[in-house]
């Protein structure tokens, strides 16, 4: 497979997108913290603890030492007090460590699921043309990889930052206060370890990034090739796709690589960096004991809080990556949260009437572009009127802007021109799911949910008794294959609903909405997949679905349209003629054409 074409399966949308250049985007969290401010506090409260708890054992040692230890008049028993004050200091220092550890880790938890909710559910609200140009298996690497970033951070990383902030801090405090001339020195090192620190994290970050969108790219690949099993075993294809995933593979082996790469180099600096402030600490406080300036219990404490300051910066630089990368997966989440629809729902929506016998479409002037396609209009000045209960079927070449109609109904998109009535009332100014509960859906290409049988059927009107979904699998004409079942309609389906022909899903589809009873009923290819037996009897069921109610019919086969009230035929995004299968056939032109070419058989 040329490289050309892989690279053209990836994604460069995330590529091309604006970036910030600090942890900035880690701000995108705050309205996902909000809610939990009293357990944040809580928890660094014990945060606060533990650092404290950290911070008082040189200062138990010292006094262990030159008070204990060294001092000749000691006692037995006030050593025994020494070591039960050390004990007690590591018992508190454990109690407030577990207790920020759980709330930390809960926060993450917490935080992780709201926010991968609220990514999907924002996702869901897309119009199509948001997956014109993003992967399924994007947003799905989205919503896995970068959460589990973004939940090490708030459930670790970031506590663990703010703790050894505060040691950090503590410690260089607790020197300046004992021993301000030895600090001096131990700040110039970690000033020399910090801003080498801060440059090479930057580089750490923007590989953090493009590593990240290298799995999702693989994420992507494999999403779709998974999806699409039974056409790449029938051209056996297996080893072509196969090669093509490790190449993505690879690609993001390469990116990790060099990441891991500059984060061990900064590692390393960063330790070797404070080893040697520790022991140049060592070294003068060993100097200053000699001649008699310091006691080996001060000794002892400054040794502990350079170890600690040194500890904590080296940790820091740590988190810092941590962070980095976790920046680089907020950025792409809130990218997915700040995608606006083009379609969006009225602030004010405008209720629909109540209708009996069906609902009055009106499409007036039309004109629509798809936005993956600006030059070529899909519908040119387009103007139908459906009254209420009439059967209208839609006949045309492909590409003549059938489906089109069915999108802009139902308010996939908006047209650039023209207006959409349905009752009386444009269709954006009212509620999208006012909308689309009035209207019944039946796509050429069944989908068929990882559920049972009867969910399946039950997905349009899910307070539908079972009853009610038993009468609809009869109308359809499947009731007689769900009863042939192993457990019936509760009957597992499997994932796109493996289990059944293709004959069958479409029979699934139909009695979804013959249950849902809309009065605007819209088949796209109905009965494409069925064979001439079954579609006989599934246009009887449809007859009787389309009873009382709006149809617009899609479909190429004659015995589909033929009773439809009026035919409308379509060409270039154009009605050409519109009339009964009598007249048309009778008039000639692009209708008899196709009848003729058995298109519509």
């Amino acid at each position: 497979m040329s490289a050309e074409y892989a690279s053209s399966r990836s994604l460069p949308q995330t590529d091309k997108r604006p970036r910030s250049r600090s942890m900035r985007s880690l701000s995108g969290l705050l309205p996902f913290l909000r809610p939990y401010r009293g357990r944040i506090a809580v928890a660094l409260l014990f945060l606060l603890l533990a650092a404290g708890s950290t911070l008082a054992f040189p200062m138990a040692l010292r006094w262990l030492i030159d008070a204990g230890m060294l001092h000749a008049q000691a006692s037995r028993a006030a050593l025994g007090w020494h070591f039960a004050g050390l004990f007690g200091l590591a018992v508190a220092l454990g109690v407030f460590s577990a207790a920020r550890f759980y709330m930390v880790s809960w926060l993450g938890e917490r935080i992780t699921a709201d926010v991968r909710s609220a990514v999907y559910a924002h996702v869901l609200r897309q119009s199509p043309q948001f997956f014109e140009h993003t992967q399924t298996g994007e947003v799905l690497s989205r919503l896995t990889t970068d959460t589990t970033l973004v939940q090490t951070v708030v459930g670790t990383s970031f506590s663990m930052g703010l703790r050894n902030v505060v040691v950090l801090i503590g410690g260089m405090t607790m020197l300046i206060i004992t021993n301000p001339g030895l600090m001096l020195g131990v700040l110039v090192v970690i000033a020399v370890v910090v801003a080498p620190a801060v440059f090479i994290g930057r580089r750490v970050r923007r590989l953090s990034r493009a590593s990240q969108d290298r799995i999702a790219d693989a994420s992507a690949l494999a999403s779709e090739v998974l999806a699409a099993m039974p056409v790449v075993q029938s051209y056996a294809r297996e080893d072509d796709e196969a090669r093509r995933f490790s190449n993505s593979a690879e690609t993001a082996f390469r990116t990790a690589v060099s990441r891991n790469k500059v984060r061990s180099l900064l590692t390393a600096f960063i330790i070797v960096a404070m080893f040697g402030a520790l022991l140049y600490g060592l070294y003068l406080g060993t100097v200053s004991v000699m001649e008699g300036r310091m006691s080996a219990g001060v000794l002892g404490q400054t040794v502990l809080y350079i170890g600690l300051v040194a500890g904590s910066a080296a940790a820091l630089a740590e988190v810092f990556g941590d962070l980095l990368r976790a920046a680089g997966a907020t950025e792409r989440l809130m990218e997915l949260l700040a995608e606006q629809s083009p379609v969006r729902n009225p602030a004010h929506p405008v209720a629909l009437p109540a209708v009996q016998r069906g609902s009055a479409v009106v499409l007036d002037h039309v004109r629509f572009f798809y936005p993956s396609r600006p030059d070529k209009p899909a519908l040119d000045d387009f103007s139908l009127q459906i009254e209420p209960g009439e059967t209208v079927a839609l006949v045309g070449p492909s590409g003549a802007g059938k489906t089109t109609v069915l999108q802009l109904l139902l308010r996939f998109y908006d047209a650039q021109q023209g207006s959409i009535r349905i009752d009386g009332v444009d269709v954006q100014q009212a509620d999208f799911k006012a909308l689309r509960q009035r209207i019944g859906l039946v796509p050429q290409d069944a989908v068929i949910f990882s559920a049972s049988a009867a969910d399946n059927i039950r997905y349009g009107r899910p307070e539908a008794t079972d009853a009610e979904v038993q009468a609809a699998a009869r109308a359809a004409q499947a009731e007689e294959f769900l009863r042939e079942l192993p457990q019936g309609d509760a009957t597992y389906l499997g994932e796109r609903g493996v289990r059944l022909s293709g004959g069958q899903r479409q029979r699934i589809s139909i009695a979804r909405a013959i249950l849902k009873n809309a009065p605007l009923l819209l088949l796209d290819e109905a009965t494409s997949a069925l064979d001439a037996a079954s579609e006989r009897d599934v246009q009887t069921a449809l007859e009787h679905a389309m009873r009382d109610r709006t149809t617009l019919v899609i479909a190429h086969r004659l015995a589909t349209v033929q009773r439809a009230d009026r035919i409308v035929v379509m060409d270039q995004g154009r009605i050409i003629d519109i009339g009964t299968h009598a007249e048309l056939m009778a008039r000639g032109g692009l209708y008899a054409s196709l009848a003729s070419l058995q298109f519509m058989q």
